[in-house]
């Protein structure tokens, strides 16, 4: 049994809702804007934003989420990696990615753009970099404990069940999260909205 660790705050519940509801409010206000005509991408958002798509693939064979068949750590690989895009495309476009969450993307009085729509997906695919942190250190405490351990050694607790004990809800919000990026009616569909 591993003891209680400062990480859980990595995975609180709270924030993490507030993540997901952020992400889709303004993913969906912004695609509603490409889609009502209010916003036509310029030259510049859509090869911008056609290489965030071709960056992201998640390379998941056509399974629709949660993928518990594969290890978490390219579950997590895939949605962390969004973060990491989304910071090289916003460079590329000289915009700002700005804190969504607590915000009304219809409370605008300016149409949305593709840095509304970056900073939407921003605010989730920073959890999962902080998923990664927390990974991370469950993995350092597993490796600590399995060298404390006399021989012969027994079976080493596997990793998604170390990790849902110090951050319970986990594997839930992971699944939820997998399921914002990958699968139908997700931005797997971006393509779809920029043409």
């Amino acid at each position: 049994m591993i003891p209680a660790y400062p990480y859980a705050p990595l995975n609180d519940p709270a924030d993490f809702a507030s993540r997901l509801a952020a992400a889709e409010d303004w993913t969906d206000a912004a695609l509603e804007s490409r889609q009502e005509g209010r916003w036509t991408p310029t030259e510049t958002e859509y090869l911008i934003l056609t290489d965030v798509v071709a960056a992201t693939n998640p390379l998941h064979g056509g399974r629709l989420p949660p993928h518990t068949g594969a290890s978490v750590y390219v579950r997590l690989g895939r949605i962390r990696n969004w973060a990491g895009v989304l910071r090289l495309a916003a460079r590329a476009g000289s915009w700002e990615l700005r804190p969504v969450v607590g915000t009304d993307p219809y409370a605008l009085t300016r149409p949305l753009g593709a840095a509304d729509l970056l900073s939407g997906v921003y605010a989730l695919a920073e959890q999962g970099e902080q998923w990664q942190r927390l990974m991370l250190a469950t993995v350092g405490d597993l490796n600590a404990a399995a060298r404390e351990r006399p021989s012969p050694r027994p079976r080493p607790q596997p990793l998604e069940e170390a990790i849902e004990e110090r951050a319970p809800g986990f594997a839930k919000d992971l699944a939820a999260a997998e399921r914002f990026f990958t699968g139908p009616g997700s931005l797997e569909d971006l393509p779809l909205a920029f043409p």
